[in-house]
């Protein structure tokens, strides 16, 4: 049965928030009953406790040696990883095996989920939810496969209610529109700027906009030169065909071998200083700065300035369809939902909209008895094939312990999976090793009110080199009992996105992948706290905001090893072979391998797809 959380394992996350006045106490004392992890505020996401044990493994190449164990039990599925590809994986197996399949799912974390981590907030007495991490459905008719919908239908979800659960209307209905923050360290001074009227990114959210300028006007408030201010309204107003000359074939080439950055500059003609708008705009999307992505993937991801190159984006259909799928607590949800059909004692409904407030007892995870069982807290260091079975070891509560099973799927971080599985062949360990994930993170801020947004007139503001790169309201989504906030007197998630790149320094994307890795590791949760308070009072103080009085809780979801690799065409060149992870992969005896890392793709139906492939990779082993 799970442990109940300790006082010193609860107040390590919370005590600087408490300190700062930030958790509200009856968030303290329910929290202090049960073992809840969504209602923990401070240091969330890859927090300490859940990385070490990997660490000394894969970094310290610290051995773990499993010889005198005797095996605690014997399963017929041990799945190494708790996140959506892990739960999928279960449930696919079960469909295929029978539901008396003894299945047992190791979680390193003290919740499950993986990446779709639920935030919750009690202020003022309202619930607010938030996301920590994977956030929507993307583009579910032109991306969702046959397997991916299976399941989500076997879950009862219906995309088609997230229309009439996301508001589109709501925050152009109250006047707001994107807004542009310029920071007084690159620009000179701190000023908003509201009223974007450019198309600026992919996933676009439908409606969100009121009030738009002219690209003159807008473009014209910019703290910059003159002939910055006029560089950017012509690039906004009329893009050109920069590449003219070149066939169809070589602008697709030279777009592939050429970064967003290095596109502005020397194809489209703008100065430094106007290209300085662009850095982190590609953050949010690819958790990447403008020069570590190809132009090629910022024209597929509908940024500015590829409109007179007479070249669509291979994405059509997925860029045509609008960002509404969401649950309240992003892909949370779909965890939750996974969970409850596996040990349906974990929480009481049927339903996608009874979900989402539904009590989830986490007590009931990890049941003597229970056909499915789900570890948090468990970190695997060993997966090996022993005479027809796999032997597995792992780590919990500082305790070394081993378990057997007919069949294994890893659906952790693909790169750790050679240490875990050091029996691989050499090529594969190669291309498992490629499998670098950026960082991330993602702030919920709860705050008593919103009405600064409603004075400066902003629902969203991006933010070309602030510490944090996008700042927004919450998603407007109203499903299962739970209201989206509609008043600005009414408290509010914002949504804050910080990636620690390292741009312009002629270093890979992978490189700064690892550098911001090892930020990340040693930012501490105080640091995040006056950089959000900062910012915040910053962007928004001209509309009356003030941090130490609106602010009632932070939960700072810190990913390491955040969005999956994707392939990158500055950096990477495509083989006439397999695709490196396709051959990453590939089943080896009875252990199979699953999670987005095996797409290069960081999506959630990514992440079912491979778990699907990898239930069907154990078929025979």
């Amino acid at each position: 049965m799970t442990e109940d959380i300790s006082r010193r394992d609860f107040l390590s996350g919370m005590t600087l928030t408490i300190a700062s006045g930030l958790t509200p106490l009856s968030q303290l004392s329910a929290a202090e009953r049960r073992y809840y992890p969504p209602s923990l505020c401070g240091l969330r996401g890859s927090g300490p406790g859940s990385f070490e044990v990997a660490h000394k493994l894969a970094r310290d190449r610290e051995s773990f040696d499993l010889s005198a164990l005797p095996a605690e039990g014997h399963y017929d599925l041990v799945i190494v990883g708790g996140g959506i590809s892990g739960l999928a994986a279960a449930w696919f197996y079960r469909e295929a095996h029978g539901t008396s399949s003894r299945i047992l799912i190791l979680e390193n974390h003290d919740d499950f989920g993986g990446h779709a981590k639920r935030n919750e907030f009690q202020v003022d007495a309202r619930m607010l939810l938030g996301y920590g991490g994977s956030e929507s459905l993307q583009s579910p008719r032109a991306l969702f496969s046959p397997a991916v919908n299976r399941l989500l239908t076997a879950l009862a979800i219906d995309i088609l209610r997230f229309e009439a659960a996301y508001d589109r209307k709501l925050y152009a209905s109250l006047g707001l529109s994107e807004g542009v923050f310029f920071d007084r360290e690159t620009f000179g001074e701190d000023r908003l700027v509201s009223g974007n009227p450019v198309s600026e990114g992919a996933a676009a959210t439908p409606g969100g906009n009121a009030h738009t300028k002219s690209v003159d006007e807008f473009a014209g408030s910019f703290p910059m030169s003159p002939e910055a201010r006029a560089q950017l309204r012509m690039f906004f107003a009329a893009p050109g065909d920069y590449l003219n000359g070149k066939s169809k074939e070589d602008k697709i080439a030279h777009l592939k071998r050429t970064s967003y950055h290095g596109y502005l500059i020397d194809d489209a003609g703008l100065g430094r200083e106007a290209v300085q708008y662009f850095q982190q705009r590609t953050c949010d999307f690819m958790a990447l700065g403008a020069d570590a992505v190809p132009a090629f993937d910022a024209l597929n991801a509908g940024y500015p300035g590829f409109a007179g190159l007479g070249i669509a984006p291979e994405n059509e259909a997925e860029l045509t369809e609008p960002y509404i799928y969401h649950f309240p607590d992003g892909n949370a949800s779909i965890a939750r939902l996974l969970v409850r059909s596996l040990i349906p004692d974990t929480a009481p409904g049927h339903t996608m909209d009874d979900i989402v407030l539904a009590d989830f007892d986490y007590s009931k995870l990890d049941m003597e008895g229970s056909s499915v069982r789900l570890r948090l807290n468990s970190t695997a260091v060993s997966a090996r094939q022993d005479q027809g079975s796999v032997d597995i070891g792992y780590v919990a509560g500082g305790k070394l312990r081993r378990i057997k099973a007919r069949h294994s799927i890893l659906a952790c971080y693909n790169m750790m999976i050679p240490f875990l599985v050091p029996d691989l062949p050499e090529e594969q360990k190669t291309a498992l090793s490629l499998s670098v994930k950026a960082p991330l993170v993602y702030v919920n801020v709860a705050v008593r009110n919103w009405r600064p947004f409603i004075k400066l007139g902003v629902h969203e503001v991006y933010c070309p080199s602030a510490f944090f790169s996008l700042v927004k309201l919450d998603y407007p989504i109203s499903l299962g009992g739970y209201r989206n906030p509609r008043s600005p007197d009414e408290p509010m998630v914002l949504h804050l996105v910080h990636t620690p790149n390292t741009p312009n320094q002629g270093l890979t994307a992978d490189e700064q992948c690892r550098i911001g890795r090892k930020k990340l590791l040693e930012i501490t949760f105080a640091h995040f706290e006056e950089q959000i308070k900062g910012q915040l009072n910053r962007m928004l103080g001209t509309g009356g905001f003030e941090a130490s009085a609106d602010i009632a809780a932070i939960t700072v979801n810190r990913w390491p090893h955040g969005y999956a690799h994707a392939f990158n065409s500055l950096y990477e060149a495509k083989t006439d072979g397999p695709e490196p992870y396709e051959i990453s992969r590939q089943p080896f005896g009875r252990i199979a391998i699953a999670n987005s890392d095996a797409a290069w793709e960081a999506y959630l139906h990514a992440a079912i797809d491979q778990a699907w492939r990898a239930v069907g990779d154990l078929n025979g082993a």
